[in-house]
C-alpha cells in the first residue's frame, strides 16, 4: 500500500549564518547607436478586389479568424483577420487605380507555424483548392508549402522546427 509524502518545507538556515548572494542580472549588451527599430510585431495589410470573398478564402482556406471590422456608411471597408498572435488587415480596393490593376506582384507573405504543415496543405487541397507547391524540403532546411490567394498574393507556409 502506498504511503502519501508531506510536502518537504525548506529549511529556515541557521542563526547567524551568511545569506547567498543576491544573482545579478546579465549586463545588457550596448545598443548600437543610433539605435535600431526593434518591434514587438509586424502586420500587413491587403488590398483586395472583393473583401468578402477574400474573408472568406482567409476564414476557409488558411483558418484565420475575423477580427475587427471597418466600416463606413454601413460599407465593410476592411478587416482584422487573426491567426495565433498575427493580423493580416484586408482592405476593399476603391478602385480608383482601375478596376483590372494586379494587386499580388512582387509580394509573399511567410507564415511560420509549429503546426503539422503536412496535415494542412492536405485539408486545403481536400477541400478543392490548389497548391502551388506541395510540402517539402527547401534548400535551406524548412519545410514548406506555397499557395496563392485569389488576388494573386503568394502564400508560404513554413513549418517550425
Amino acid at each position: 500500500m502506498a504511503t502519501k509524502r508531506k510536502k518537504s518545507t525548506p529549511k529556515k538556515p541557521a542563526r547567524g549564518a551568511r545569506k547567498p548572494a543576491a544573482k545579478r542580472a546579465p549586463k545588457s549588451p550596448q545598443r548600437q547607436q543610433p539605435e535600431s527599430l526593434r518591434l514587438r510585431s509586424v502586420a500587413a495589410s491587403l488590398t483586395v478586389t472583393d473583401v468578402t470573398r477574400s474573408i472568406a478564402w482567409y476564414r476557409d482556406v488558411l483558418r484565420f479568424t475575423p477580427g475587427e471590422r471597418w466600416e463606413e456608411g454601413g460599407t465593410l471597408r476592411g478587416i482584422q483577420m487573426k491567426a495565433g498572435l498575427c493580423d493580416l488587415m484586408l482592405s476593399q480596393d476603391d478602385f480608383v487605380k482601375g478596376r483590372d490593376r494586379a494587386k499580388g506582384d512582387g509580394v509573399r507573405l511567410w507564415l511560420s507555424t509549429a503546426q503539422d504543415i503536412a496535415a494542412i496543405a492536405a485539408r486545403i487541397k481536400a477541400s478543392g483548392v490548389k497548391l502551388d507547391f506541395e510540402p517539402r524540403a527547401m534548400p535551406w532546411g524548412d519545410f514548406a508549402f506555397a499557395i496563392t490567394d485569389p488576388d494573386g498574393y503568394k502564400i508560404t507556409v513554413v513549418q517550425e522546427e
